[in-house]
């Protein structure tokens, strides 16, 4: 397993918290996908979402990585009050995804099941049994 990272979900605001995280952390954004960098005719993006962050990543040390998106609209608020993190998990292996994201998501809720993504990376989403929220992924180009 290559690493296990905070991915952390914001209402809105995730380029003004990672800005202020940057301040703290120093480094630089190794990647930032906005909502519009990803429409299509499949994906449509609402024009006041257009500029919300899909992701964005600030590596913290040598091995850590602290990630962020904003949740669009038609999936609901974030609620500070409950869990608004997801830890994601970067295989290192198609193979490897797959074995973590059917052991973890066995007696769970699947919210999107394992696959290739339009960013690139081989992915899935899932809240585990005990209700801890987890991404897999496997990024061929690391």
């Amino acid at each position: 397993m290559r690493t296990i990272n905070p991915w952390i979900n914001f209402n809105g605001n995730a380029e003004e918290a990672f800005a202020f995280y940057k301040s703290v952390f120093g480094g630089e954004f190794t990647k930032i996908i906005r909502f519009k960098d990803l429409a299509s005719a499949e994906f449509q993006v609402p024009e006041k979402e257009v500029d919300k962050i899909m992701y964005i990543a600030l590596p913290i040390g040598q091995h850590n990585v602290l990630i962020a998106n904003d949740v669009p609209e038609f999936m609901g608020g974030v609620n500070e009050s409950e869990n608004r993190s997801k830890i994601l998990v970067s295989a290192e292996s198609r193979e490897e995804a797959d074995k973590v994201f059917s052991g973890l998501s066995a007696g769970g809720e699947v919210e999107g099941d394992i696959g290739d993504t339009p960013w690139g990376t081989y992915a899935g989403m899932f809240r585990d049994k005990y209700g801890i929220e987890w991404i897999v992924e496997f990024d061929p180009s690391l």
